[in-house]
Order: C-alpha cells, then sequence, then structure tokens
C-alpha cells in the first residue's frame, strides 16, 4: 500500500500537471509512465552491467548503447547520459532539454521493428510543459522502491484511480482485487498463451504475470519456458493508442519484454490468426451498448446475430478460445437473464455445447464510481462438444471496500483480496481471516468453495452463500444465470402460544402489579 506521504506528493504532481495546462488524465499517466519505463530501463542496464562483471564476460544485452546519439549539430550526446540514475541529478534545465530532444528520440527508436514496443512507442510524445514541473516528479518517482513490484503495482492503481468517470467508450478500470480474485480462479500456468481482447492498461495480463512468478518461479529457470513467458504467453489487444502505450509499457515494466500487444478493433476485425489460439481468455471489455451490423465482424454475427456489444464480446471469447481453453470475463447482469433471441442463444450456447463452470455475482457497487451497474464473472471452458454437469454459483456481497463512491477498505491491506496476506523476508505469509472478516471480504471464501465446486459444494443448501445447480434445472429455466432464480430465502420463523397462555400470563402480571400498588399505598 502507498503511504499518506507518498499519495500527498503524487497528488502535488498531478496537481502540478493540471496547473500546466494537462487536464487529460490519461496524458498525465502517460507521461509519468514514460518516466517510470526510463527508470526501468536503466535499472535492467544496471543489473546485466552487474552480472557481466560477476562473471567477467561482455554485457548480453545492452540497452544504452556506447558512443553518441548523434542528435543536433555537435554529434549528440553520449547515450550514457540519457540513463535515469544520471539525468535524475541533472539542474532541471539541462534534464529537459536531454529528456526532450534526445531521450524521447531514443525511446521511439530503441526496440528491435516488429515488437510491441516499437509499434507504440513510434507515437510518444514529450508533453510536459516545464523544467520545473519535470524536476518535481522526477524527484517522486527517484524516491519510489520501484524494486518492489507490489508498489510500482499500487502507484499506478492509484494513478488510474484518478480518473474519474467512464471512457467514451464504456471504459472503466476495474479493481486490482477483483482481477486477483480472477486470476486465482482460472490458476494460470507456465504453458498458457493469455488474451485479454480488450486490455486497456494491461491489467489482466499483469495479475496473470505475477501470479505466474510467484506461483510458478521454476519456469524462469529453462530458456524455452522463459521464451515462452516473455514473447508467446501474453497477448492483449485495444483500440486506444495511449492505452496501447501505457499497457506495453506497463507489461515491460513488470518483467515481460516482448508482450503482444497490439491495435485492433476486437468487434470490428475478423479474427483471422487468431480464433483457437488462446488458453486462457481474461478480460473485462467496455459494453457500449449496441453496433450496428456493417461495423460488427462477421464471423462474430455468425456465432450469435445481435448488435449488443455484451453478446458479441461473448461470442468473441468463444471464438479465441481454442478447445479446452478455459475464460473468467466479467458480464452485465443483463446477459444472465435478458430475454432476448440472441441472450438465450448465447446462455444456450455457453450450456450445451460448452462447458458453463461457475458464476460469481459483484456487488453493484463494485466498480463505483465509474458506474454502478451489476455485474458478474462468467467462468467457462470451451469444449465444442458440451459438458455442463452442475453450475455453481457464489452472491458476492462484500469485497472488502465500501460499496459507495469513496471504495473505501474495510480491512487492513493485508487482510484484503483473495489471497490475504503480506511478504516477510521475501516470502508470503498467508493470513487466515475470522468470521467478521470474511462477511466484509468474501473473496477468500469465494476462492477456497470455488476449488470445492465439484464436491462438497454440490451438498450445499440454496440458501447458502454458494452452490449447485444441475444443468436440467437451468435448461428447464430457459438458460436464465440470474442467481435469484435458484437462490432461496430463509424466512424467519416465529413460535406462536396459545391465546389462553397469554391472557393467564397477562392476569398473572395484573395480580402482581396491584399487589404492589396495594403495598405501595399501606406504606404511605
Amino acid at each position: 500500500m502507498l503511504t499518506g506521504e507518498l499519495r500527498s506528493k503524487i497528488d502535488g504532481v498531478w496537481n502540478a500537471f493540471w496547473a500546466g495546462g494537462i487536464a487529460n488524465p490519461l496524458e498525465v499517466i502517460e507521461q509519468i509512465t514514460y518516466l517510470l519505463f526510463m527508470r526501468g530501463l536503466d535499472d535492467a542496464h544496471t543489473r546485466e552491467e552487474n552480472k557481466a562483471n560477476r562473471l567477467g564476460k561482455p554485457m548480453a544485452r545492452r540497452i544504452f548503447p556506447t558512443g553518441k546519439d548523434g542528435v543536433g549539430k555537435d554529434g549528440g550526446v553520449a547515450y550514457e547520459d540519457l540513463r535515469w540514475s544520471r539525468l535524475k541529478n541533472r539542474d532541471p534545465a539541462t534534464m529537459f532539454t536531454l529528456v526532450s530532444e534526445h531521450v524521447f528520440p531514443f525511446l521511439r527508436n530503441m526496440a528491435e521493428d516488429g515488437t510491441a514496443h516499437a509499434t507504440h512507442m513510434k507515437g510518444a510524445r514529450f508533453t510536459i510543459p516545464t523544467p520545473a514541473l519535470l524536476a518535481k516528479v522526477v524527484d517522486l518517482l527517484a524516491g519510489i522502491p520501484m524494486e518492489d513490484r507490489d508498489t510500482k503495482g499500487d502507484l499506478y492503481e492509484y494513478m488510474l484511480s484518478k480518473i474519474a468517470t467512464a471512457g467514451q467508450n464504456g471504459q472503466f478500470r476495474t479493481p486490482r482485487h477483483i482481477i486477483a480474485l480472477m486470476v486465482e480462479m482460472t490458476a494460470p500456468g507456465p504453458k498458457d498463451v493469455i488474451c485479454d481482447p480488450a486490455c486497456g492498461t494491461c491489467g489482466f495480463l499483469v495479475a496473470a504475470g505475477e501470479y505466474l512468478r510467484d506461483r510458478h518461479p521454476k519456469l524462469f529457470h529453462e530458456k524455452e519456458t522463459r521464451d515462452h513467458f516473455n514473447e508467446e504467453m501474453f497477448h492483449g489487444f485495444d483500440f486506444d493508442g495511449t492505452m496501447l502505450r501505457i499497457g506495453s509499457m506497463n507489461m515491460t515494466l513488470h518483467g515481460v519484454d516482448d508482450p503482444d500487444i497490439r491495435y485492433k478493433d476486437s468487434l470490428a476485425q475478423e479474427h483471422a490468426g487468431d480464433s483457437d489460439r488462446y488458453s486462457l481468455v481474461l478480460a473485462n471489455p467496455p459494453f457500449a451498448g449496441s453496433l450496428d451490423y456493417e461495423t460488427t465482424a462477421k464471423d462474430l454475427l455468425a456465432v450469435v446475430k445481435t448488435r449488443k456489444t455484451e453478446l458479441l464480446f461473448m461470442a468473441l471469447f468463444l471464438k479465441l478460445l481454442k478447445p479446452g481453453g478455459r475464460a473468467a470475463v466479467i458480464v452485465p447482469d443483463g446477459v444472465l437473464f435478458g430475454s432476448s433471441t440472441a441472450h438465450k442463444a448465447i446462455r444456450r450456447m455457453l450450456v450445451e455445447d460448452h462447458r458453463l463452470d461457475g458464476i460469481v455475482k459483484l456487488p453493484s457497487g463494485v466498480f463505483r464510481p465509474y458506474a454502478g451497474v451489476s455485474t458478474a464473472i462468467v467462468l467457462f471452458t470451451k469444449t465444442n462438444s458440451g459438458g455442463t454437469d452442475h453450475v455453481w454459483f457464489y452472491d458476492c456481497q462484500a469485497d472488502g471496500f465500501s460499496l459507495d463512491d469513496k471504495r473505501a477498505p474495510l480491512l487492513p491491506p493485508e487482510k484484503l483480496g483473495p489471497t490475504p496476506g503480506k511478504r516477510e523476508d521475501g516470502h508470503f505469509a498467508r493470513t487466515t481471516l475470522s468470521e467478521d472478516e470474511l462477511a466484509r471480504n468474501n473473496l477468500p471464501d469465494i476462492a477456497a468453495r470455488w476449488k470445492q465446486r465439484n464436491g462438497e459444494e454440490r451438498e450445499r443448501l440454496r440458501t447458502a452463500q454458494s452452490f449447485c445447480v444441475p444443468k436440467a434445472e437451468i435448461v428447464a429455466a430457459s438458460y436464465d444465470l440470474s442467481i435469484n432464480r435458484y437462490k432461496e430465502v430463509v424466512h424467519e420463523t416465529t413460535d406462536h402460544r396459545p391465546p389462553k397462555e397469554i391472557i393467564a400470563e397477562l392476569r398473572a402480571l395484573g395480580s402482581e402489579i396491584s399487589a404492589g400498588l396495594e403495598e405501595l399505598e399501606g406504606m404511605l
């Protein structure tokens, strides 16, 4: 968690951007991300230098070349002078000149052609208006322990939290703890090929990468699995250039060398080359309402004929997954119970043609202050041959945060998220929540009960928070997947006493009162 002091510093920088005429929060985040990226490059170069010195060998990967960059009449400046460790100690005016005239051209041209980084950095622009503001931002970032990936993630989250309204296309950021829950439930493995077709800042892909680092550290010991992680595992699409740049740098800062982060309008472009390709889809796509048939990819309309974006995205997920591939995706509640032909068709498809594994109903305040829409996590496996037996439902009533616009934490940081705990001496120490704490944070309970969905969860009553519903019952309900269709409410029962017994008790009470009054009169 970020300290109050650090939050105040970030607020100060944010206000300075606004005072300097940069009012678009995404532009602010983009400029700060460039600086974070510069620091990350220098840290990576320093690690390579240290490794080469230890082994007594030449550097295997030199990020900053030897010599000068050749920019300007004087032949340019030495690449070494573009490193963060040197820039941060320059006076504001010199720093501003180096960053604007030398560092940004270097960033735009440093990556290999064809990589995601090279593609998205071509449009990188330096828009910090004054040397004083640049120096202020650099001083702030220099004081953050960036070797701690959690701190880096918290910094990103706090900046993203300042985007107070949904974007033009229905975009709004997914809370990290909800992303962590979805990753925990799908448990990515070293051989997975993961896709988010509406990736934004790549929150789902970053979280999947962090999960693999924590749970499968041995994958980095072998060149084959290490190369798969860096070059073939992560895929993200978006049609917002700013998001693509931020997402690409976010992945690089989290240690993924060459992710496939590319421009694609997922609902409008055909999916040749991406069909049946991915083993895991994690997504919370923007639901903007309706599209024209003319602007919708024909291969999606072949799956379900509709103009509703939420249904087209469901068709897209099925299109992208290879047989045996699994998905955890967020959908608006209407997908679960909508009565149109297209709504029923997509639900029938999930139940009959594939394997629908589970539905987690989320509290309606999860996405505040961006939106108050009711949503659910849908978990399924593409089989092309059915396989749905029982569907597991969970009614999440609390996610660890207040459900108003403030979204204040209800528990200490180490007791939030699906796997509560904290790092001690480099190791993660799990924390067990009390019954009262679990009532304020259902996520660990969701993760635990999900693992029992084919066992003891089958025996739970419909009055519980989680339970299973057999496929036949769902079919009989026209494939309605809303939890309220199947949940049973506990009605409180009151013991009714016979009227004669109550009257006798009242008479006895009256006699006691009369006797007391007579005794009181005698005393007077």
